[in-house]
This record gives structure tokens, sequence and C-alpha cells, in this order.
């Protein structure tokens, strides 16, 4: 029997009619506000606005925060299927961030840095360690079963699951696209080091999802079955989804950064700029 606690009421899956959550809208809302305000100072006072490719990039994460936390993707994982819940962490934590943090330019964020406090915190806060620590942590700690079922029990502990990912998200990518000298990102050897040691703690993690042979996140066994997926197969399914593609994925960026490093011959410097990412049109103003 499942426990009272983690009994979730199902919303009703309605893929017309797509739920809006207006917590996420006003604090999407409030973070392109400062985004563009900060943007239209720095063009002002500089004259060097970032890029529409850095803006759109900007814009873009915001969209995909959205119909990550709106509408049907949602509405299944917090009602139906776990493996629906892999994928939107996947958006926020693999998409969404690092977007977000290429369409930051130094100029925008370099006054901040003149706080004393601010810049202590700021460079103890990205170093490649921290960065590291932090994000695996908290990818570990919200998929043990007690802190993920009370995610799903609790829409308050659920808002700061998410908010705590994408922060520690933003971290993470930071060694690999800072836009601040002063804050730098590692040499090319330590971008790829980086990102073939970031794949063991989500594998870790992902393993003991798949391998499990008991449902880990009651919330999901007495949820309406949809797909004609059991809850075990869900769940499987949703440890794959984090192990073979989260895994891929930094295994993809460490190729490119390969490439890139072996272009540049012995320089192990990283350039000022996020060069593993194409250059988008209009980059002149980063």
């Amino acid at each position: 029997m499942i426990p009272p606690l983690f009994l979730h009421p199902a919303a009703p899956l309605d893929l017309t009619r797509p739920s809006i959550h207006w917590s996420t809208v006003i604090g999407l809302l409030v973070l392109a506000a400062i985004y563009w305000w900060r943007a239209g100072t720095v063009s002002r006072t500089s004259g060097v606005a970032p890029s529409g490719g850095r803006q759109a990039s900007f814009g873009a994460a915001l969209l995909i925060i959205f119909a990550s936390l709106n509408g049907p993707i949602h509405d299944l994982s917090d009602y139906y299927l776990f493996s629906a819940h892999m994928v939107q962490h996947l958006l926020l934590s693999l998409v969404a961030a690092p977007l977000m943090v290429f369409g930051l330019t130094g100029e925008m964020l370099r006054p901040l840095l003149r706080s004393r406090p601010i810049a202590a915190v700021a460079r103890a806060v990205t170093r490649p360690a921290i960065c590291y620590a932090i994000f695996n942590v908290v990818i570990i700690f919200w998929h043990l079963p007690f802190a993920y079922n009370a995610a799903m029990a609790n829409h308050g502990i659920h808002i700061v699951q998410h908010l705590t990912l994408l922060a520690a998200s933003v971290l993470m990518w930071w060694p690999l696209m800072s836009p601040l000298p002063e804050l730098p990102r590692l040499s090319y050897p330590g971008q790829m080091l980086y990102c073939f040691l970031m794949v063991i703690p989500m594998s870790v993690v992902a393993i003991y999802i798949a391998m499990a042979d008991t449902v880990l996140y009651p919330a999901y066994a007495s949820a309406p079955r949809i797909w004609d997926l059991t809850p075990m197969t869900d769940q499987h399914i949703g440890g794959l989804i984090m192990w073979i593609p989260g895994g891929l994925f930094f295994y993809g960026i460490m190729t490119v950064v390969f490439f890139r490093w072996a272009s540049r011959g012995e320089d192990t410097r990283a350039a000022a700029q996020v060069d593993w990412i194409p250059d988008l049109p209009g980059a002149a103003g980063r």
C-alpha cells in the first residue's frame, strides 16, 4: 500500500489545454527584465551591447525553462511519469543553463565584482572543483528517495528542487563557458577532464535508479497508468535517460573541446569567449 503522504492527485492530461503556473511566469519575467535592463545599461555606458545571438540565447533559455515547468512536460513529470521528470531535469541542466550562461557578457557582470564580498564569494563558488561538487551534490541529493518523495509530496519543496538544480547547473557550466577573465574558464585539457569527470556521478545515480528492483518513488506507483508503462518500467527508462543522453552530452562537449584545442596547436589556454560554440550572427558585440 502506498503511504498517503505520497498519493499525488493527477491532473487530467490534456495536451490541448496546457497548464500554466504563474509563479514560473513571474520569475521568468523578472529574469528577463533584469537581463535586458543590464543589456541596455551596458549598451548606453560602454557602447558594447550583448550581441543578437547572445540575447537570443538567453531568451531561448527562458523559453525552455517555461516549457519545462509548464504544460505537458510539467503535467507528465509531476503526475504520471518519472521518466518525463528526468527529461525535465535534463532540459533545465543541460540545455537551459548553458544557454543562459552563453547569453551573458563580461560587461554585464563585471560591476558586481566591484563589491569585495561579492567578488570573494564569486571567486570561491566558480572554482572548477566547487562547481563540480555543488552540481553533483545537488543531483545526488534530489534523487535520494526521501528527498525526491518529499518534493513530490510538497509543492514548495518541489520549487526548491528546481531552483537549486538550475542554480547548480549554471555553476556547473561556468568553468566551461565563463565570460569573465576575472573568473576564468579552464584550459582546454582541463575542460576535457572536467567533462569526463562530470559523467561519473550522474552515471552512478542513473545506474542506481535503472537497476533498482523496487519502486523508489511511490508517487509514480499510485499515478494513473498511461502508454502501458508499469511503474518499474517507467523508473528504468528514467534511469536510462539520465545515464545515456546525459553521459553522451558531456562526451560530445569533450570531443568538440578536443578539436578546438587541436586546431590551436600547443596553446592550451581557453580564449575569452566560449570558443567551442560556433559563432552566432551579430557576435561582434560580446
